[in-house]
């Protein structure tokens, strides 16, 4: 009977034990968790429910409108220009980046001598504030006193503003934030070049592939997916949210060519006050972001080889 008393009261103490780590875990948790909700959950929440209405800023009352400003949006030429804009841009940015910087790792990883050096050179733009990089950048491509004008000059061509040509000016917006990408992707990578064995280069040459291309091929690139695949989502997310340049250099224009859903949904909220609208065109947002995670979580995931 004493035994039984015994295992008993360890059964009871190994359960409080366990309830006070519990609660010990829950509490360590809360603060994140509260800062979370007040962050990222509720205002989700917010925006959700403000698509839904006509409310503007500063308006005491609102209506509930139903599906009303995601119809006017699929009617709004601007809203769909800015989505193919946006569409174009992601396209243009992601592979550029990836393979620039992708090349510079390679590159650097080969130097025996000032890798470091290089490897800083090409992480500065990372590091630049893209407001100031816009303002010297306008001075660069500006179509008379800039440096982009001596250089075409060489050439014969006169007056020719990259900015302000509807046909031009997007791409340029996208080479400019290659440009600022580009270095980190390179230091990631940097680290998923360094996690590859040297065996499996030594094994590659034993079974012919002596070229740099067919090692590459066969033994680099694969062994890079885990790295490709984040740099590859996190570039995208990344350019989802390009708005500094726009704002410093084109302001949208010229007839909306570069403007994207980034400054769309500043335009709408915050000159034109519509925040249900406004709040509409970044649920759109919000649902692409979330289709390029879903995609990675459940489908590029299980392409990629993590061992």
């Amino acid at each position: 009977m004493q035994n039984q008393d015994k295992e008993f009261m360890e059964i009871k103490m190994q359960e409080n034990r366990k309830s006070s780590q519990s609660l010990l875990g829950y509490l360590f948790i809360a603060p994140s968790f509260i800062l979370m909700m007040l962050i990222i959950i509720i205002p989700t929440f917010v925006i959700v429910f403000l698509s839904f209405t006509d409310w503007s800023f500063g308006d005491p009352e609102f209506a509930y409108i139903g599906f009303e400003n995601y119809i006017t949006l699929l009617e709004d030429e601007v809203f769909m220009t800015s989505f193919w804009n946006t569409i174009y841009f992601m396209l243009l940015v992601l592979p550029l980046s990836i393979i620039i910087g992708l090349a510079m790792a390679i590159l650097i990883n080969s130097v025996t001598k000032g890798a470091k050096i290089y490897r800083a050179m090409f992480f500065l733009p990372v590091m630049a504030s893209q407001v100031a990089m816009g303002i010297v950048w306008e001075f660069m491509l500006h179509p008379t006193i800039g440096l982009s004008a001596h250089f075409f000059s060489i050439f014969g061509i006169e007056n020719l503003s990259l900015l302000e040509n509807s046909s031009t000016a997007l791409t340029t917006i996208a080479v400019l934030t290659v440009w600022q990408f580009a270095g980190f992707n390179m230091v990631l990578f940097i680290s998923g070049l360094a996690t590859i064995p040297r065996d499996l280069y030594d094994a590659a040459k034993i079974d012919g592939a002596k070229s740099f291309f067919s090692k590459f091929w066969l033994v680099t690139w694969p062994m890079l997916g885990p790295v490709t695949l984040f740099v590859s989502v996190y570039t995208l997310v990344r350019a989802f949210q390009v708005f500094d340049y726009i704002h410093v250099l084109t302001k949208g224009g010229p007839n909306h060519s570069t403007e994207l859903l980034s400054y769309t949904l500043y335009v709408e909220g915050f000159e034109y006050f519509r925040a249900g609208y406004a709040s509409a065109i970044a649920v759109v947002f919000l649902l692409l972001t979330l289709t390029i995670t879903l995609l990675k979580t459940y489908y590029f995931e299980k392409k990629v080889h993590y061992k």
